[in-house]
């Protein structure tokens, strides 16, 4: 798995696990928790990542950052939406500014 794949990779085993629900899997846990758990963690991860910055960034920041990304993802296919939409916007602000 290349890192040019890893955010489609994650993605899928999000939904894989959303799907199946396995015992003692913490995805399956987010989604039965529901929405109000998904956007409590993505808004304590954007803290982390915050303290983290102001503490020198380095390998924290980057553990938090990869949580934070996690938890989007999450918050994602809980809406049905996947990485390809964010991209895709994306590209397409980028084609405005262009």
């Amino acid at each position: 798995m290349g890192e040019k794949d890893i955010i489609r990779d994650l993605y899928e085993v999000i939904l894989d696990r959303r799907q199946k629900q396995p015992d003692g899997s913490y995805t399956a846990y987010l989604f039965e928790q529901g929405e109000d758990k998904i956007l409590k963690k993505i808004g304590e991860e954007a803290a982390e990542v915050l303290i983290a910055a102001k503490n020198g960034g380095g390998a924290a920041l980057v553990g938090e950052m990869a949580d934070l990304v996690y938890h989007l993802l999450v918050l994602l296919a809980w809406h049905g939406l996947a990485p390809e939409d964010v991209l895709a916007e994306l590209a397409a602000r980028r084609q405005k500014k262009s």
